[in-house]
């Protein structure tokens, strides 16, 4: 561990490889050495310990965590965009046999598929050191694909580890902390430092984590609750009721009537209603249609 977040060893192994840093792909490799342990543990936690754990690590960058889970997991399986990180895995985690390197965008892939081919009866847990620009995209394909796995533990920029682990109904909740706790139940586990990383963001993260479960609310139709949800947030300035009408398209008396039914003020702003509130607007909804 020491080599790999001694900054000049990294600088020594990425000039060996010719490789420099992707500011299109949001690359800021971890420096600290005592951050990737933590996140390690936690990334393992609640496995039972006669199980045998499967990890599917995105973007393993040069192997800082990827290492730490590796002493952790029976298997490891990382998920790497960059092509040009490839023989620097090589070399970085050559000791291990636990480990199998894909070259894909996580975006892109058959997640059901590549679990049920990698873990087969694994305990299956996701951790990943996220850039900005694909968090939430990230986050929710996890989560709206049903994948047979425990939790995803994640490093975030703050702000949106605060967004992901707010309370539904108070003012940092948006779309995405109403989508969110549908599937899981978010902590927020730590925060880390700019000077972390190498090179250094301009904002610190935090590390948080999903652990999942069944849905806490039961609308008739999800794709319904989701148009909600977002239709809600799409104008927060306004109250529920006219950002519903014009995301929706719907006439005013037409959405008074279904928030009434719902049992939610039309006055109320998105950020102040609970999960329990969406589900309601939306199982309205789907009985004017």
């Amino acid at each position: 561990m020491e080599r790999l977040t001694d900054i000049g060893n990294i600088r020594d192994i990425l000039s060996r490889h010719g490789f420099t840093f992707s500011k299109a792909l949001g690359q800021n490799f971890l420096i600290n050495p005592s951050v990737c342990p933590r996140m390690a543990d936690a990334a393992v936690q609640g496995v039972p310990t006669d199980a045998s754990v499967g990890v599917l690590e995105i973007g393993p960058g040069i192997g800082v965590l990827t290492n730490e889970l590796l002493q952790r997991a029976d298997r490891v399986v990382a998920v790497e965009l960059d092509k040009r990180l490839l023989p620097v895995l090589d070399e970085t985690l050559a000791e291990y046999d636990n480990l199998k390197v894909i070259n894909a965008d996580i975006l892109d892939l058959d997640l059901h598929k590549l679990i049920a081919e990698e873990f087969g009866g694994m305990d299956v847990v996701v951790c990943a050191n996220l850039p900005y620009y694909i968090t939430s995209p990230v986050i929710m394909k996890l989560l709206e694909e049903k994948l047979p796995i425990r939790s995803v533990t994640v490093m975030v920029q703050k702000e949106a580890a605060v967004r992901l682990c707010a309370e539904p109904g108070t003012r940092d909740s948006s779309a995405i902390t109403a989508a969110v706790r549908y599937y899981c139940d978010p902590e927020l586990l730590f925060h880390v430092s700019a000077g972390s990383f190498m090179p250094a963001p301009k904002v610190d993260s935090a590390v948080i984590r999903l652990q999942l479960h069944e849905p806490s609310v039961h609308p008739k139709n999800e794709k319904t609750l989701f148009k909600v949800i977002k239709g809600s947030f799409a104008q927060r300035r306004k109250t529920v009721l006219n950002s519903l009408s014009s995301s929706l398209s719907l006439d005013k008396q037409k959405m008074r009537d279904i928030l009434e039914t719902a049992g939610v003020q039309e006055n109320a702003r998105a950020e102040r209603l609970t999960l329990q509130d969406f589900s309601n607007i939306a199982d309205a909804l789907e009985e004017t249609e």
